[in-house]
């Protein structure tokens, strides 16, 4: 229908362009001459200027209108996804405080640690669908419903029904002056000459008016349909990178947890101390802590880090308690097995076999040393 429209205006422009080549031509002489009956040519512009804005602001509330659907399609299969994973994610915690596996709770952690970073990123998820309801899909649809663009768009066609008035009153003039030529010195046809050229000059006094409120009008909305869509693209893309990165936060950490659980589950036993004697006493002068040997030979390596294996719980307050993945300096190292060293800034006595020595570490694994 809209190309139909717009080659109809065409040809009523090409209609109206031959005619006046016919009138310049023969219509020279007579009342009034035929400067009255050629298209003015900022009004032409004004004509194809409005038409681009209708045609841009049209595309734009198109566009707009398509990415409201798609932001609610999204919506709603979002939704679904929500409630999917969060059944998953209870049922995985239900198993996680419910199991009563008799070789081990390794798996019962799993799911627990499972099912609540699955319970905080379907918060996420959440969040997500709200935000691109709220600042995307809802501020688009009320521009595409909204009264400004359809207002716009009432004038730009009143504009264009007072053009099509105004060229068939010009067509109108042009047929009064030829009868004029035909017939000279009639005074009703004088009168019905001067009563058409008024009604014409009126018309095109109002179209020029109107013509210059449309584009005004028009210019505006496509203004604002610009800076709004390109805004709300803008937090889409915000809103949905947000929610990625936290999901990330989220899956890292889980994977951390798991993958420690497994390396635990999957790990030798520990090295016995059952049998080891007791750690050498030790005591602190001027913050440097001094082995005492008890006649036993200390073997001095340097100083040098560790990365700790497996877990030790210290059993008096001279011996350290380790975790797996700690690194701790060792300082001294006994030939009964205890190692002396420093870890998160205590000292003490551990097995030497708990640990492994490291090279090279991460910076910011040392830091966690002292």
């Amino acid at each position: 229908m809209e190309a139909i429209r717009k080659q109809a205006s065409r040809f009523r422009e090409q209609v109206a362009r031959q005619q006046q080549a016919v009138l310049k031509q023969f219509g020279a002489g007579g009342y009034g001459g035929s400067d009255n009956l050629i298209t003015d040519e900022a009004e032409l512009q004004q004509h194809q200027k409005l038409e681009k804005l209708y045609i841009s602001t049209r595309t734009a509330k198109h566009f707009q209108r398509d990415i409201v659907r798609g932001v609610e399609g999204y919506i709603i299969i979002g939704s679904k996804q929500v409630e999917i994973e969060t059944k998953l994610s209870e049922d995985s915690k239900k198993y996680g405080s419910e199991n009563t596996c008799t070789s081990g709770n390794t798996l019962s952690k799993a799911a627990l640690s499972f099912g609540r970073a699955r319970a905080h990123m379907e918060k996420e998820h959440g969040n997500l669908l709200k935000a691109l309801g709220t600042q995307v899909a809802e501020p688009l649809r009320a521009m595409v419903m909204g009264s400004p663009l359809e207002d716009a768009r009432h004038l730009a066609q009143r504009y264009d029904r007072m053009r099509q008035e105004a060229e068939s009153q010009t067509i109108e003039v042009s047929k009064r002056q030829a009868r004029m030529r035909e017939m000279p010195g009639n005074h009703d046809l004088v009168m019905k000459l001067e009563s058409a050229e008024t009604k014409l000059h009126d018309l095109k006094s109002n179209m020029s008016i109107l013509g210059k409120e449309a584009a005004s009008a028009m210019a505006t909305v496509e203004g604002q349909q610009q800076r709004l869509t390109l805004q709300r693209l803008i937090a889409m893309v915000e809103a949905e990178r947000t929610y990625h990165q936290r999901v990330l936060q989220i899956l890292d950490q889980l994977e951390s947890e798991m993958i420690s659980e497994r390396q635990r589950l999957e790990a030798p036993p520990a090295p016995s101390v059952v049998d080891m004697p007791s750690p050498p006493p030790f005591e602190e002068v001027n913050g440097v802590y001094t082995s005492q040997t008890h006649n036993e030979s200390t073997d001095c390596m340097g100083y040098f880090l560790g990365e700790v294996m497996y877990k030790y719980n210290g059993e008096s307050d001279t011996e350290l308690n380790l975790s797996i993945g700690d690194y701790i300096v060792v300082r001294k190292v006994t030939n009964n097995g205890w190692a002396e060293g420093e870890c998160k800034g205590k000292a003490g006595w551990f097995p030497f076999a708990y640990i492994e020595k490291r090279e090279r570490v991460l910076a910011s694994k040392v830091t966690e040393v002292f």
